[in-house]
């Protein structure tokens, strides 16, 4: 309950002013019964990218099972992760406000594990792919893997910017396509 609020709240207001006293009356308790069970804000934070990390990979994998090839999952994994960002906005502002931080922390961990963990489904996906014929044998995963990963970030901040209401998901379809259209295999 204690992450669902944080996340709520989060995106809705900027993280860095969310204090576990203003958690504490959205979540009708108070401030003591919420210290039991997360004795500090960066152990709250931790938490929620925890938590995060967990749905968001999960979805993915689900929605990478759905597709028939390797290259139809990349583009199921692509739009389900800017699904997931428009449906819990807290969760990457929450990571942004903790990796502004100078120094190391246990919310960075928790972002560098999941980074990794998502870049070798990638990795998996494109090898499978190489090994199908979908992707030229000469490209080079690890880039090809940046590249769809900093495409990804993009867009959620892009959607986490976007008050007005504008759809991105023309110009992220546009966008995937030029990523396909770069790794593909000539065949």
């Amino acid at each position: 309950m204690t992450v669902r609020t944080v996340i709520d709240l989060a995106g809705e207001c900027d993280p860095a002013e969310i204090t576990t006293s203003a958690i504490a009356e959205r979540m009708e308790m108070t401030q003591g019964a919420l210290f039991r069970h997360f004795p500090t804000k960066d152990e709250m934070w931790q938490a929620v990218v925890g938590w995060g990390a967990e749905r968001l990979l999960e979805r993915l994998d689900k929605a990478a099972a759905s597709a028939a090839t390797p290259l139809a999952a990349l583009e199921a994994i692509f739009f389900s992760h800017l699904r997931f960002v428009r449906r819990h906005a807290g969760i990457p502002r929450i990571v942004l406000n903790s990796l502004q931080r100078a120094g190391d922390s246990p919310t960075k961990r928790a972002v560098r594990a999941l980074l990794f963990r998502y870049g070798e489904r990638l990795r998996a996906l494109l090898e499978e792919a190489k090994a199908r014929g979908e992707v030229a044998p000469d490209v080079d995963s690890a880039a090809a893997v940046a590249l769809f990963m900093g495409t990804v970030q993009t867009f959620s901040l892009q959607m986490l910017m976007n008050k007005s209401g504008v759809s991105i998901e023309d110009l992220a379809a546009r966008s995937f396509a030029l990523f396909v259209r770069g790794i593909r295999s000539a065949k």
